[in-house]
């Protein structure tokens, strides 16, 4: 085992471990990728001012996320097929984040269902909802969410339409694989994944087989879910949500100043500033670089989040000192769990409580709640002038 010390260094075991097709779906962008990239290249034009002779005695990266005490402010993003990681891998995530101290959001596209993984857990998770035609499916989702004693609903808003993504659709992405050829001579060279696969019955997605009407196999689950995501969403919709759940609420996938308002309005506890990760709109704005102007526009108003990008504790730190009071992160979290299964995933978030813990010491902090965009320098004139 080689020694791992950065994402990275798990993002390339990831990469030997993991078939492509499931591999390339966690870590690719929409068309051309250009915003996929752009997420993380924006970190790293932030600079940070570094201070010294500060007593560094006693740090604590302690914080809340809507009322709920964590380890650091960093929760595991909802991501898809998680379990197409790692046998299990929604089960292993929520395993480890409830270990280490920190939330973590069950996806509606998962393997393991809401019912699996709160029998295999203690602690409260996150549940994340996708709006469904099927209005009753979607309060059934809920419903159940409610009954598994989940702490939060995060409602996603910027997937009612599916973005071109050119290398699930090359790779011919299903879960589970078809047995073509192709996916037969890659699997082979997994072995470890596919041991893991052989001692679990969950391999499908386990929130919509059997719940959804008429999905009650693979066979019929695929042009289920093409034609369920609603491309009439809107905010009325958010008001029923919100109705129905009747508990802390969190909108992802703002990344303008009127739709934050917008969110404000709909009476959510948080939200999200977030870009789907680069897998929807290609050639949107980084979601670092839109974070400002939304904390400045509702900061105020709301608890203000964000994801897209992060890759270390280093990006956790500047998106707290831009105003963001949570962050979250999905594909660091899913290499670990790709590489190393729930260890992994623990190792991701030691990786990331040092790094945000040491950098804010050389910045000049004991705690996370002092950090400000004083703490931050422009590197050059291409991010958003809110960070002069």
């Amino acid at each position: 085992m080689p020694t791992i010390t950065c994402i990275e260094d798990l993002r390339i075991l990831a990469k030997r471990r993991v078939p492509k097709m499931f591999y390339d779906y966690a870590d690719s962008g929409s068309w051309t990728e250009s915003t996929y990239r752009a997420n993380s290249s924006d970190f790293d034009r932030i600079k940070l001012r570094q201070k010294v002779a500060v007593n560094m005695e006693n740090r604590s990266t302690a914080a809340r996320m809507i009322g709920q005490d964590v380890v650091m402010p960093v929760a595991l993003a909802p991501t898809g097929m998680t379990g197409m990681q790692s046998a299990d891998g929604e089960i292993k995530a929520a395993r480890a984040a409830e270990k280490f101290g920190v939330p973590f959001t069950l996806s509606t596209m998962s393997i393991c269902s809401i019912e699996d993984v709160a029998e295999a857990t203690s602690a409260p998770f996150w549940f994340q909802l996708y709006v469904m035609r099927d209005k009753e499916y979607s309060a059934n989702l809920i419903a159940r969410a409610k009954a598994a004693g989940c702490s939060a609903l995060m409602l996603t808003l910027d997937l009612q339409i599916l973005g071109q993504r050119h290398k699930d659709i090359k790779n011919g992405l299903t879960a589970p694989p078809r047995p073509t050829v192709k996916n037969i001579i890659n699997l082979s060279t997994k072995w470890r994944w596919g041991l893991g696969m052989l001692g679990t019955k969950r391999r499908t997605f386990r929130n919509i087989v059997g719940h959804a009407k008429g999905v009650t196999s693979m066979n019929n689950l695929a042009s289920w879910t093409h034609e369920q995501f609603d491309p009439a969403l809107s905010w009325d919709d958010v008001a029923w949500i919100k109705e129905q759940w009747g508990g802390k609420l969190i909108i992802k996938g703002i990344l303008d100043a009127d739709d934050a308002r917008l969110a404000v309005k709909s009476g959510a506890d948080a939200l999200i500033v977030s870009n789907h990760g680069g897998r929807q709109l290609d050639g949107a704005l980084s979601a670092i670089e839109m974070l400002p102007e939304i904390v400045d526009a509702v900061g105020g108003d709301i608890e203000v989040h964000m994801d897209s990008g992060i890759r270390s504790g280093q990006d956790v730190l500047k998106a707290l000192a831009l105003g963001a009071k949570g962050t979250y992160i999905g594909r660091a979290f899913l290499y670990g769990l790709g590489a190393m299964g729930e260890e992994g995933v623990t190792k991701v978030l030691e990786i990331i409580h040092k790094e945000l813990d040491l950098t804010m010491a050389f910045c000049g902090h004991r705690e996370v709640g002092g950090l400000s965009r004083k703490n931050l320098i422009r590197a050059d004139q291409v991010l958003n002038p809110y960070l002069r």
